[in-house]
C-alpha cells in the first residue's frame, strides 16, 4: 500500500510538472526580461502569463507537499494544501501584476493593465430604438489610463481558485483513497477529474483563441457554444468539488447544496463578464431567446446557462452517491 501511495504521488508530481512546462517557461521569460531590461516589450509578452503561471506554481507546491500535509493533517490535508496553494497563487499573481511592466509603442503599463487591454471589445450602442454594433477607435493608451474597471479580474481570480482547488482535490482525494482503502469518494473524484480536465482544456483553448470572438458583442454560433460550455463546466466543477465532501449527507446537503453552489458560481462569472463589458453581455444570437430581458441584462439563454450547471450537478451527485460508494465501516491500517 505504501509503495502504491508513493508511486501515485511521484506520478502526480511528474504529471503536474509536465503540464506546467509552458506556463513556467512563460514566467521565466518575463522575469528574465525584467531583470535584464526592466520591462517586457509587447512583442515578447506571452499572453495570459497571469493567471496561468501563478496557477502552475500553486498546484506544483500543493502536490509537492502532499506527503507532508497528509501526514500532519490526515483527512484535512486538502484543506491545508489548498489554503497554502491559493495563498501562493495570490502572492505571485499580485507580484506579477504590480512589478512586471509591458512596453508598447503607445503606452507603458503594468502587467495587470496590459492584460486588461487585451480583453478589449466593441460595445453596443442604441440607435433609433435598435441595438447596433459600433467600432471604437481607442488606442492602447486610452484603455490603459483606467477606462476598464479593474474588477474585471474577478474572472481570472475565480477561474484560478477553481482550477487549483479542483486539481488538488483530485490528487489528495485519490491519494487518501489509496492510503486508507476508503473508496466512498471514488465516483465523485472521477467525475471531478473529468470536469476539471475539460474545464482546463477550455481555459487553454480560450487563451490561444478567445473562442474566436471578433470583437463584436454578437458572437458566432461556435463562439457561443464554447462560451456556454465554459460557463457550465465552471459551475459543474465547483459543484462536484463541494459535493465530493458531502456524499451521503442527505438530499438537501448532499445534492441540493452542491447544485446551488454550481449555479451561483456561474452567476458570479456572468457578473464578472458584465463588469468587463460595462454592463453588457455577449449575445449568442438575435431574437427573444437571446435578447436581454426588461430591467435585467440576462437573456433567457443566459438564465438557462446559469441554471444548467445546477441541474447537471444534481444528476452527477445523485450518481456519485449511489450504491457502491458507502463509507468504509473501518479505516484500513496506516501505511
Amino acid at each position: 500500500m505504501k509503495k502504491k501511495y508513493v508511486r501515485f504521488w511521484l506520478f502526480s508530481l511528474a504529471a503536474v510538472l509536465a503540464a506546467s512546462f509552458y506556463p513556467l517557461l512563460m514566467g521565466v521569460r518575463v522575469i528574465s526580461d525584467m531583470l535584464r531590461d526592466g520591462t517586457v516589450l509587447k512583442e515578447n509578452y506571452p499572453k495570459y502569463i497571469i493567471p496561468y503561471t501563478p496557477i502552475a506554481v500553486a498546484v506544483i507546491l500543493g502536490v509537492l507537499l502532499l506527503p507532508l500535509f497528509v501526514k500532519l493533517m490526515k483527512r484535512f490535508a486538502v484543506l491545508g494544501s489548498s489554503s497554502l496553494s491559493v495563498s501562493a497563487f495570490f502572492g505571485l499573481e499580485l507580484l506579477f501584476e504590480r512589478k512586471v511592466v509591458v512596453t508598447s509603442t503607445e503606452a507603458v503599463a503594468t502587467l495587470a493593465d496590459w492584460q486588461m487591454f487585451l480583453c478589449r471589445y466593441v460595445p453596443p450602442e442604441e440607435y433609433a430604438g435598435e441595438t447596433v454594433i459600433t467600432v471604437r477607435t481607442e488606442t492602447a493608451a486610452d484603455l490603459l489610463i483606467g477606462e476598464y474597471n479593474p474588477a474585471f479580474k474577478l474572472h481570472f481570480y475565480l477561474i484560478s481558485v477553481v482550477l487549483i482547488l479542483a486539481i488538488l482535490n483530485c490528487v489528495y482525494g485519490f491519494a487518501q483513497m489509496i492510503r486508507t482503502g476508503d473508496r466512498h469518494r471514488n465516483k465523485a473524484l472521477i467525475l471531478q477529474s473529468v470536469s476539471a480536465a475539460l474545464f482546463l482544456g477550455l481555459c487553454i483553448l480560450a487563451c490561444f483563441t478567445a473562442f474566436w470572438r471578433d470583437g463584436s458583442i454578437l458572437v458566432s454560433p461556435l463562439s457561443a457554444s464554447l462560451m456556454s460550455a465554459f460557463f457550465i463546466l465552471l459551475g459543474v466543477t465547483v459543484g462536484l468539488f463541494l459535493g465530493s465532501f458531502l456524499l451521503n449527507r442527505g438530499r438537501t446537503i448532499g445534492l441540493w447544496l452542491p447544485a446551488a453552489a454550481s449555479a451561483a458560481t456561474t452567476l458570479v462569472m456572468y457578473i464578472g463578464e458584465m463588469i468587463l463589458l460595462h454592463g453588457h453581455l455577449y449575445r449568442f444570437g438575435t431574437g427573444f431567446f437571446y435578447d436581454g430581458l426588461p430591467t435585467i441584462v440576462l437573456a433567457p439563454v443566459d438564465l438557462l446557462v446559469i441554471l444548467g450547471p445546477g441541474g447537471i450537478t444534481l444528476l452527477l451527485m445523485h450518481f456519485a452517491g449511489s450504491s457502491g460508494n458507502t463509507p468504509a465501516k473501518s479505516s484500513a491500517a496506516e501505511p
